[in-house]
Order: structure tokens, then sequence, then C-alpha cells
């Protein structure tokens, strides 16, 4: 460091020998003034002269016109801030900036700006506009696309026909459908199954329904998939699942049904409620429920259908614990004009038809055939098919029925709520259940036939009530004799040879599958 800048302070002696010429002098010091100081300690035992620059100004007082006025406009941060500084002799003013008219130039300056901005904001929300419109016509589109891959096109077609009849199907859009289902939210859904999701959803009008969304869809089937829309949707039962319309407009066609609440008969089968079990009487209306549904589909529906995969978990409860009939797939073979309509569902293991393992076909009476094993889970509360049985009496609940029959073992194996009916009414229901599960489908009664049976049972139910059993006459139902049955085993064995698989492994394209 090549200097240290200092400043020094230095008084005068108040008798120094130009103290007189600085007195002479001093009346024109009007920026600067004197005081004797007493406090500062001097050799000479000597009064001194101290001198200051008044505020304002700076310098040295002790110089003729020493002191210099100090423009604090200059200052930095300035002083006035925003407002106009000015300047005087030992202080400054601040004052509000006055209007000034703009010059033409920067008038026309600010007018280009604006209207550059103006410009660029206008060309952006046209571009953002197009965009948008651009967007929408290519969703408008798209959906018109998918429409038409998803059949809609034969869909009008036969909606403009005078054999369907309108107003049964409702063609859904994609948007409302989102909305109803707060655009397929996870917390909407009611169950995963093995080709599709069911969500639960709320219509504009308020009606709750169900939407299920197919993973995958076989695009070469889709005409028959439409014919049994139409067909389906004219289904007016009430112990049948209403199937409310369709939505072509997506990836994979939605269906919407009506919302059965209180899930499947199976869960009340076999996961048991102690606060709601099933009665005796309870599943005897059941079982009368559903035997006239099916009766409806195979003899008074506008054509004959054959579900195909009638079992305890395809059959729902309602609100007032009313049977429902759900799942239906989509048939093989269909158009408008067939006699009736089948489902492609290849059937579940425990309720399939034995004969199907030699003609490969389906009847109605492949239908008796479910029915009967759905009636003989309602005396057992058995599953259909139980690995937990010996060999002897087979996994399958068919089989184990039959041989229970044979060997006068009924009462044996009944739920302990069926034990509480009239055993009279019990062994007419087990034998119903025996003449569904023949083997040769022609000995089978008819769905008419069985859903007459089921209804006299319930009078006898309801006429004698209150009227004490013949014991006699139960010991001789309870010993009577059966007709021989063949026994069949419904293992995987034969199923795998056939290569059927259960209905959670084929879930139909139309199914409403309970979860």
């Amino acid at each position: 460091m090549d200097s240290v800048p200092f400043v020094l302070e230095w008084n005068l002696l108040y008798n120094h020998s130009t103290v007189k010429e600085f007195q002479m002098g001093i009346s024109d010091k009007v920026h600067s003034y004197c005081q004797l100081d007493n406090t500062t300690p001097s050799l000479f035992n000597q009064s001194m002269i101290q001198c200051f620059c008044k505020k304002g100004f700076e310098g040295n007082p002790y110089l003729h016109d020493g002191c210099k006025d100090i423009n604090e406009c200059e200052k930095f941060p300035p002083v006035c801030k925003d407002d106009i500084c000015n300047n005087y002799l030992g202080g400054y003013s601040c004052s509000k900036k006055a209007w000034k008219k703009p010059t033409t130039k920067s008038a026309l300056q600010a007018v280009q700006g604006t209207s550059i901005s103006s410009g660029l904001l206008l060309l952006f929300f046209c571009l953002w506009f197009l965009y948008k419109i651009i967007k929408k016509r290519r969703k408008i589109k798209r959906k018109q696309k998918l429409f038409r891959r998803n059949g809609g096109l034969l869909l009008q077609q036969q909606l403009c026909s005078s054999e369907v009849n309108v107003e049964t199907i409702k063609v859904f859009n994609s948007k409302e459908l989102e909305k109803a289902t707060d655009r397929f939210h996870k917390d909407r859904i009611l169950g995963h199954g093995g080709q599709g999701t069911v969500y639960k959803g709320m219509l504009t009008d308020g009606r709750v329904v169900a939407v299920k969304k197919s993973k995958i869809v076989d695009e070469s089937k889709l005409a028959q998939f439409i014919n049994e829309v139409i067909i389906l949707s004219q289904v007016n039962h009430r112990n049948v699942v209403k199937l409310l319309g369709c939505c072509l407009e997506t990836e994979v066609p939605l269906l919407v049904y009506e919302f059965i609440p209180n899930g499947t008969l199976s869960k009340y089968i076999h996961d048991q409620n102690e606060e709601l079990p099933l009665t005796w009487e309870m599943r005897l209306r059941i079982a009368t429920e559903i035997a006239g549904a099916l009766s409806y589909l195979h003899y008074a529906a506008s054509f004959p259908i054959y579900h195909r995969d009638i079992k305890s978990s395809n059959i729902l409860l309602d609100e007032k614990y009313r049977a429902k009939i759900a799942d239906f797939g989509t048939s093989r073979s269909v158009s408008i004009d067939q006699t009736h309509l089948t489902t492609l569902v290849h059937g579940t293991l425990g309720y399939l038809d034995p004969e199907y393992f030699q003609s490969s076909q389906f009847t109605e009476k492949s239908d008796v055939y479910s029915f009967g094993v759905v009636l003989v889970e309602l005396l057992t509360g058995q599953r259909a098919i139980s690995i937990r049985r010996s060999e002897e009496a087979g996994k399958s609940l068919a089989t184990y029925f039959i041989l229970s029959m044979q060997q006068n073992r009924l009462f044996d194996v009944l739920d302990p709520h069926v034990l509480k009916g009239k055993k009279a009414d019990i062994m007419v229901f087990a034998n119903l259940a025996m003449r569904c599960l023949n083997l040769n489908g022609r000995k089978r009664p008819t769905m008419k036939e069985v859903t007459a049976e089921l209804e006299r049972i319930q009078m006898s139910e309801k006429k004698n009530f209150n009227v004490p059993q013949d014991s006699e006459e139960v010991e001789d139902l309870r010993t009577q004799d059966f007709e021989p049955w063949e026994v069949v085993s419904m293992s995987t064995g034969p199923a795998s040879d056939t290569g059927l698989a259960s209905s959670s492994h084929e879930l139909p394209l139309l199914s409403f599958t309970s979860l």
C-alpha cells in the first residue's frame, strides 16, 4: 500500500497573530462559523478557536469561501427516489413530476409497441383456438371411426328396421359414461373379470348403472355382438339383469346394465352371513325366480335364448334380495333371423352338461343341467367343485349329491337352514334336482316343468306352514328307491382333454360378470 488517507482536525490559538485577520473576515464566512473551544487541551494553556462548515456545505472553514455547497441531487441512491430533486445552497427539495405531453415520436413508439403486443396476443389466441378446433375434429373423427369399427352402422341399420323396438336400446356417448364413472376412476370399480372391468356409475337422470369395459374385442365377431345387443336389450323380465344399452365410440364396446346392489347368490350360499342367513323359504323363492327367468328366455323371449353358463355366481340379488340372471355372452354364429340364440361362454366346470363332452352341442337341456347344480348348491350349501370332498364322493357336487341320494343320505348332506323346512317339500325339491341332473338330456324336464314344480312346492310351503308333518310320510320319502343314475366325474381331466375352460378363463364379450 503506497498511501493511507487521513483527516486532520486543527484549531487556532485565540491570541494567535492571525486571529485578528481571521476575525476581520469572519463576516464574509456566511457558509461557516467559529466558536471558542475550551474543552480541547492546549500546550500553551490558551483558548482555541474551532471553525465548521454549515449544514449542507463541505470544505475548509478556515479559508475564505472554503465551504462549498453539497449537491444532494447527485447522491446515490437518489434522495428523492422517483420524484424531482431540486438543489439549492445548503439543502435540497423534492417535487412531484409534472405531466409532460409526449412527443410525436414517443407517442408513435407507444402505439407501435401496443399494436405489436396486441397482434402477438391475437395471433396466439387464434393459434390456440385453431389447435382446439383441430383437436376436437380429430377426436370426433376418431370416435366416428371407432363407432363404425365396433359395428355402429349395423346397429343403426337394425334400429331403423321395423323388427327392432328402438325404445329398448340406448346408444350412449363416451362423454356421458366418462362423466357417470368419474372417468373410469379406480374407486368406481365393482370388480375385475378375465376380460374386463365393471364400474359403478350414475347417469344424468340419476339412475345407478354398471358399466362393463372389456379388455379385448374380437373384430370378426362384432356383427354377432351387435345382433346380440339388439336381442338381449329387448329381454324384459324382472329376474333378468337388464341390458340398458352400449357405447361404440370407444376402443372396445362399453355395455351398460342396471346396477344390482347385493352381489351374487354364491356369496350368500358359501360365505353365509349370520345377520342375513339364506333360509329355506328364501332358497325356494330364489330357485323359483331363476327357473321362471330361464323359462322366459327359452320360450317367451323374442328369440329363444340359451344361457349356457348358469351358476350361482351369475345370479345376482337386488335390494329386495330378488334373484336376477346375469352374464350373457356373444353368440358364436348368430343372425337376426335365426330361430334361437346361444351364448359364446363355454361353461364352468361343475355346472357343465356332461352331454357336451360327447356332442359339443348346447341345448336348452344344458341350461336345465346347470340349473340342477344350482338347486343342489341351495340344498347343501356346498360348492360345485371342491377338492375337500373325498375321492369316493368325487370332486363334483353333482356326483356327490347323486351318490348321497342313492345311499339314502340326503338329510346328512343338507345345509342346516334347509333342514328347518318341511321335509316332504325338501324331498320333492331334491328329486327335481335329480331329474335336472339326468345324464340323458332328453329325460330332463324343461324349464317350464321345473318352474311349475317349484311353484307347487312354494304353494305347499305356504299352505302347510303351521301344519305338523306326518312322520310316516317323511320316512316313506326318505327310504323310497331312486332310479339308478350314471355317475360322471367332473374333474379337471376331461375338461383338459376337450380343451374346455372355465368362464373365469374365457369371459363373454357381452357379459355382466358378477365379481
